[in-house]
């Protein structure tokens, strides 16, 4: 049986394990029931799956809303590898009356996997390119759907890239909203460590306890060890990190297996491109941090779980507290880990319509400037 792998601060478990052969698609029947409840049928829908070129690596880009009108909201999934687009439909369908909501595959992750030789896209995979990635495909957003600015939401890996995004290039956005937001990487692990051995010696776990002392020092002043953070995920997890009161996220990543956006196939691109992405660019994230970011200069908002120790919360709030901003605000989520979209699907929701859409202003439509005149 294989294991899972991580995915930085999201870990993205081996999904393919549990599917049957290729030649019984035992999930494709569920598949065809979620893609009939999910069809939108409004006049001015949008629904529409592309490949992007963005930095010279084609990727794959899903856009769904019910009327065309409606602002964009590009969500930058987490991992790094650890697509969101094959579990969104599981809680995305009610953000889609209200806004144009963008998945996109980043470059060697999930379907974008297949689109490019790894050796080739491998050179590329820092986060100042993933950067640039999003802000291209921003760019292209906004000229496709006549737009001149978006919402952007990042989380877990996804929300450093999306945060860079809003630090280089705020005219693009009507705010930035972070969902288990990175802001050090090297103390997200130090802190995460603590809460992790904290929780197994209060709970006489001596084997937890053992694995996890035997990490020290943790995570150590050189590149960040894959192996390591892998066992420190492992516990983490199991003691709610990554979704509060459950011992795994399996109830997440197991939607993947009825999307109708992702195939047998698909599901084992997302698990290669996943095991791919982590090894080349996890080391390189020792020393990104955001904590010498003092300003942005466009509204901020985080969504942070009560219980989130993925990416903890402490160093999140002490960020924002310092930071100034046009708007800043914290959405807490009490009864949530490192995953409010999918542990309080409502919660999340209204939060995006009381605290984030009436930032775009009054009223749905945009006029596209290149057909005012």
């Amino acid at each position: 049986m294989m294991l899972p792998r991580l995915a930085f601060l999201l870990p993205a478990f081996v999904l393919v394990t549990a599917a049957a052969p290729a030649t019984t698609d035992v999930y494709a029947p569920g598949r065809a029931v979620v893609a009939e409840i999910d069809h939108i049928v409004t006049p001015k829908r949008i629904d529409e799956t592309f490949v992007a070129t963005l930095g010279g690596a084609r990727q794959v880009v899903n856009v769904r809303g019910a009327d065309r009108d409606n602002p964009i909201l590009l969500f930058v999934h987490g991992g790094p590898g650890s697509v969101e687009m094959p579990m969104a439909w599981s809680f995305q369908r009610p953000w889609e009356d209200y806004f144009t909501v963008v998945q996109w595959d980043q470059r060697g992750a999930g379907r974008s996997f297949l689109l490019e030789d790894p050796k080739q896209v491998a050179p590329t995979m820092t986060l100042p390119r993933y950067r640039d990635d999003a802000i291209e495909l921003i760019e292209l957003l906004c000229h496709r759907y006549g737009k001149h600015k978006i919402f952007l939401m990042g989380h877990s890996w996804g929300s450093a890239v999306a945060l860079s995004v809003a630090i280089k290039r705020p005219d693009l956005l009507y705010a930035y909203i972070g969902m288990g937001q990175a802001i050090d990487f090297r103390e997200n692990e130090r802190v995460g460590y603590a809460w992790t051995l904290e929780q197994a010696r209060k709970d006489n776990n001596e084997k937890a306890v053992r694995e996890i002392e035997a990490l020290a020092p943790y995570p150590g002043t050189g590149p960040l060890l894959l192996d390591k953070t892998n066992v420190e995920r492992t516990w983490s997890v199991h003691y709610g990190a990554l979704a509060a009161f459950r011992p795994d996220a399996d109830f997440y990543f197991h939607s993947a297996r009825i999307s109708p956006l992702y195939t047998t196939t698909d599901r084992q691109a997302w698990d290669a491109g996943s095991a791919f992405t982590i090894r080349i660019v996890w080391p390189q994230l020792a020393d990104a941090s955001f904590e010498n970011v003092h300003r942005v200069n466009t509204p901020v908002i985080f969504f942070l779980g009560r219980h989130d120790y993925t990416c903890p919360w402490p160093i999140a709030e002490a960020w924002m507290k310092k930071l100034s901003a046009p708007k800043k605000e914290i959405v807490w989520f009490d009864n949530s880990a490192h995953l409010p979209m999918i542990e309080e699907p409502g919660r999340t929701f209204a939060a995006l319509l009381q605290d984030v859409r009436p930032l775009a202003g009054p009223g749905p439509a945009e006029v596209d400037p290149h057909k005012a005149h």
